[in-house]
């Protein structure tokens, strides 16, 4: 087993060699543009990591980890559209950099660069990978979808909120560990093990995504910090805050998410002091912990070490605790 780091560093070269720019050029240098945008690489090395965890070489599952970014990044590209969001990872969003027509067309062929990396695999593997790919894909869309629904919802419950992220987001981070796994021929009950505990990690990365976007600090974050209220996103801390407000403070919370201002830095810190008054802040990391320690529980279901345990327990901790 190998640390973080490395996996990182190996992914990252082999990334190099797969987005050189190609022609046309206004197609292929927005997709070489994100992904080299830099990120924290989460799903890709969770894939590498896994394989690794089930006794196969990393090298063996680095086309399914690439997939794994590259469909990350198209649906990235899709999203910051669907926001009007001026920037990923500190830089120009493609569609900024480009204009919209180009960032639909680069999203769009990165999803069908994402499926083609499977043929790289034997068939049997190739199946199985493809098979929970297309489900992890419409489960992104459903959930994008459902982000899109609450925005113009006044009665998104707590549970709604936690299924959308989970489709959303968590689901992709249990596909990632699941096709590690698959690569590595491991039990079938170790794959679905290993995509729970994936699941639930990604359910407290979303959550804690959530609280950097209202509390992190710019130069670290890499996006607009209060960029869910500013598009006045129902999120975890808002929908607690409600939960936990008197009802006059509620009804000014509600007003404030209501509306869209040219200039959003008072309602940024405003919506901030809600959020800590209320103690909805403080929720939102417990939540964080809670869910992290759900998908650590999963761990004992695992026939693998308690070295590689271990290992996958640091990198829950760091998820957990991370500033980026």
């Amino acid at each position: 087993m190998q640390n973080i780091l490395f996996y990182q560093s190996a992914f990252t070269d082999y990334l190099k060699d797969y987005s050189s720019p190609k022609q046309p050029e206004n197609l292929y240098s927005p997709i070489h543009y994100i992904l080299q945008l830099g990120g924290k690489r989460l799903r890709p090395v969770l894939t590498l990591m896994t394989a690794e965890i089930f006794g196969t070489d990393y090298q063996k599952a680095l086309d399914a980890a690439l997939s794994v970014e590259v469909f990350h990044n198209f649906s990235l590209v899709h999203d910051d559209i669907m926001d009007d969001a001026p920037l990923r990872r500190g830089q120009q969003t493609v569609h900024e950099k480009w204009d919209l027509n180009t960032g639909i067309l680069s999203g769009d062929a990165m999803l069908i660069m994402a499926y083609q990396l499977f043929e790289n695999y034997k068939p049997t593997t190739f199946q199985a990978l493809a098979k929970l790919f297309s489900k992890t894909a419409l489960e992104v869309c459903e959930g994008q979808q459902y982000d899109v629904d609450f925005e113009t919802r006044d009665d998104v419950t707590i549970l709604e909120y936690l299924k959308m992220i989970e489709y959303k987001t968590a689901v992709l981070v249990g596909a990632a560990m699941k096709m590690g796994a698959i690569v590595a021929e491991t039990s079938e009950e170790n794959q679905n093990n290993i995509y729970q505990f994936g699941r639930l990690l990604g359910i407290a990365f979303q959550l804690q995504d959530d609280y950097l976007d209202a509390f992190g600090d710019p130069e670290t974050f890499g996006k607009q910090v209060g960029g869910d209220i500013i598009e006045n996103k129902k999120t975890y801390l808002y929908l607690k805050a409600l939960e936990f407000l008197n009802q006059k403070d509620k009804v000014k919370l509600e007003q404030l998410f209501s509306v869209q201002l040219n200039d959003n830095t008072e309602k940024i810190q405003t919506v901030k002091q809600y959020f800590i008054d209320s103690k909805s802040a403080e929720a939102t990391q417990e939540a964080i912990k809670a869910y992290t320690k759900k998908a650590f529980d999963v761990l004992d279901t695992l026939t693998i070490s308690e070295d590689k345990k271990e290992l996958l327990r640091e990198f829950g901790k760091g998820l957990m605790t991370r500033t980026v």
